[in-house]
């Protein structure tokens, strides 16, 4: 009997402990815990994502590049949609019937008992009209969205634009995008878009039963507030961005400038370009349909994604590489008689006029092929070694200078050019016994080798800096604090002496500022600029115009290179360029002759338009020959050298005015 009234009582001692245990449990969901009575008015609260404002982007200078605009998405619950006034619906959000029941319906395949987006990005206007009826609208309500304001319409490709994620963003974000989001799809948008973004906040809105909002729940003790995302401070030079983009209007190429103390770019034009505004909205779809069926490319970004045969700035380079090895000094002269043979005196490769004994610094000042063909000769034939091994040695040291490799500017898609290795031309050939006059023409910077213009520009910060560089950027600072990233302080050594680039500075300085050099035409009074014409050859059609500068040639301030496809003389059309916007940066002032200002803003290298009917044949010859329908490939090398169809010139230009 004891025992019985034992289990008694430790079982009513259970039953009690559990009653007990339940009660508090009920006291502080009830009481204590709100976030359970959040849950149960969930039939009465709307859940409204608050986006943050995306980082501002300004210039070196604080001007704004790119800022935020307010539109709205209208979202529906598509089980709450009943017995709406549908053509007023569509009157107000400017929509057909049929829009409205193709929008209806996916919204249903996403769930008819969440929230989904109906119509995206409506302006400030249409909200307005459309906020007086929305309580006639039940399961319709407006989420307030940010996107990008272009208010210079300009640098799109270096700015880059934003999309809505797709689902490989969302699954490589590791669940931190939403549908409906957007991301950086290119340029700094893309590169810095972790710092643009910013976090997400979550608002507790009281509706009413005709979806009315009633104000905060709980006075907005379960809200989240959104982070606005850091702010950009870039390198350009919004001012000088806006004139390069005027002066390469209606032409195919680039501009690059540098500050060579910093590696900070000054501006970085892409031409043809477009307005950066035409990425946003709602008809964002058809435009960006439009550019990608524009046969010039305007999204295409050549600064650093087009390669071209460097022409004559590959001298620079050359002279100063064959200095470093000890196979010339600035001494060393050779004679030119209007040409290099070589091949046994069978090829010879010319000159436009005989510059006979021809020094280290007058071979810059005059652009002589020549010299170089020589100087190449003597890396390749004259170190003791076989052309493979002495080739690979010339490579290595091209390679310091940023060639064939990319230079890790902060912009997706950068290319690194084409330098061929030795094993390319022991392929080409059948054996490994090949020297100098097999690839001649590399010697001036022409035939298999491709640059792209940001390392040309590059290389001309370079030789301002006599022997160094910094990684070219296009962020300054970043946020309040104005981080700079370690990554841009690192001073790179392009391998070369700073004693060598002496008389390559005299002869790029002769070219310029002495009467006979191949850039007089475009000094820049009271600046002493060092620079470098070339007329790059193009076997599609015209020549590609180049030309490459620093000033001043103390303590300088600005490095360049423009290159102009299909335009001809470098002196003539790219010279121009670099002068304008050289003096303006300097002086805040022009004084080129308005009759030559006016010669650069109107003229028009665009390709004629492809006719629309044309036979298959018709077809096929113009994708190959006719650089017309070519804009891109004319000159410009985006595959590998095996790839290539390559032509051999036995005659090579050189710079021209």
């Amino acid at each position: 009997m004891n025992s019985f009234f034992a289990r008694k009582f430790v079982i009513q001692g259970i039953f009690i402990a559990i009653a007990i245990v339940i009660i508090a449990r009920l006291f502080y969901i009830q009481v204590i815990d709100k976030s359970y009575l959040l849950s149960a008015n969930n039939n009465v609260l709307r859940k409204v994502v608050v986006y943050p404002a995306r980082g501002v982007i300004y210039d070196r200078n604080g001007k704004v590049l790119v800022q935020n605009e307010p539109v709205y998405d209208l979202l529906v619950t598509p089980i709450e949609a009943k017995e709406i006034d549908t053509t007023l619906l569509c009157q107000l959000v400017d929509l057909d019937y049929d829009g409205f029941k193709k929008r209806m319906n996916k919204a249903r395949a996403h769930s008819p008992y969440r929230p989904s987006i109906f119509e995206k990005q409506l302006s400030a206007e249409t909200y307005a009209r459309l906020q007086e009826h929305l309580y006639k609208f039940r399961g319709f309500y407006v989420q307030n969205r940010t996107v990008r304001s272009y208010p210079d319409s300009i640098a799109p490709q270096l700015l880059g634009y934003i999309q809505e994620v797709n689902d490989k963003n969302i699954e490589q974000s590791e669940g931190f995008y939403r549908p409906g989001d957007y991301i950086g799809a290119s340029g700094i948008e893309r590169a810095y878009e972790e710092l643009l973004r910013g976090q997400r906040g979550v608002k507790n809105q009281m509706v009413d039963a005709l979806n009315r909002p009633k104000g905060s729940f709980m006075d907005g003790q379960y809200d989240t507030l959104a982070v606005a995302g850091d702010g950009l401070i870039s390198t350009i030079d919004r001012d000088l961005q806006v004139l390069a983009e005027k002066l390469m209007k209606n032409k195919m190429g680039s501009v690059v400038a540098i500050e060579p103390a910093t590696g900070e770019i000054l501006t970085l034009v892409s031409a043809p370009s477009y307005d950066p505004n035409m990425m946003v909205g709602r008809q964002r779809g058809n435009n960006y349909m439009k550019l990608l069926r524009d046969e010039t490319r305007p999204m295409f970004i050549r600064p650093i994604q087009a390669s071209y045969p460097p022409g004559s700035v590959f001298k620079v380079v050359a002279a100063l590489t064959a200095q470093q090895a000890g196979v010339i000094d600035e001494k060393t002269i050779f004679y030119c008689p209007g040409g290099y043979r070589y091949g046994g005196g069978r090829a010879i490769m010319r000159c436009t006029h005989v510059d006979g004994a021809t020094s280290l610094a007058k071979s810059i000042q005059t652009s002589c092929n020549t010299y170089y063909g020589y100087t190449y000769a003597r890396m390749i034939d004259s170190r003791g070694m076989s052309g493979p091994k002495a080739y690979d040695l010339w490579r290595e040291a091209l390679a310091k200078f940023g060639l064939g490799r990319t230079l890790g500017i902060d912009l997706p898609g950068e290319k690194p050019g084409l330098i061929p290795t030795s094993d390319f031309y022991t392929k080409r050939y059948g054996n490994d016994k090949w020297r100098s006059s097999f690839n001649i023409s590399l010697s001036i910077g022409q035939g298999e080798m491709g640059v792209t213009p940001l390392q040309m520009a590059n290389i001309m910060a370079i030789v301002a800096n006599r022997g160094f560089y910094y990684r070219p950027h296009l962020v300054k600072a970043i946020g309040e604090k104005g981080i700079v990233k370690d990554e841009f302080k690192e001073k790179i050594s392009a391998g070369v002496d700073a004693k060598y680039y002496e008389p390559v500075i005299e002869g790029m300085s002769r070219a310029v500022n002495v009467p006979g050099g191949t850039g007089y035409r475009v000094r820049i009074p009271d600046v002493e600029m060092c620079g470098k014409t070339g007329t790059v050859q193009n076997p599609h059609g015209e020549n590609h115009a180049v030309f490459f500068a620093f000033a001043p040639r103390e303590n300088p301030k600005i490095a360049i290179a423009v290159f102009v496809e299909n335009a001809g003389y470098g002196g003539t059309w790219a010279g121009p360029i670099v002068n304008m916007l050289v003096e303006k940066y300097l002086k805040d002032t022009i004084t080129l002759p308005k009759y030559i200002q006016d010669r650069i803003y109107n003229a028009n290298f665009l390709p004629e338009p492809k006719k629309e009917k044309q036979s298959e044949v018709n077809k096929s010859t113009s994708n190959t020959k006719n650089p017309a329908e070519r804009p891109i490939t004319s000159g410009i090398k985006t595959a590998e050298p095996n790839r290539e169809r390559y032509v051999h010139h036995s005659v090579i230009r050189r710079g021209h005015q």
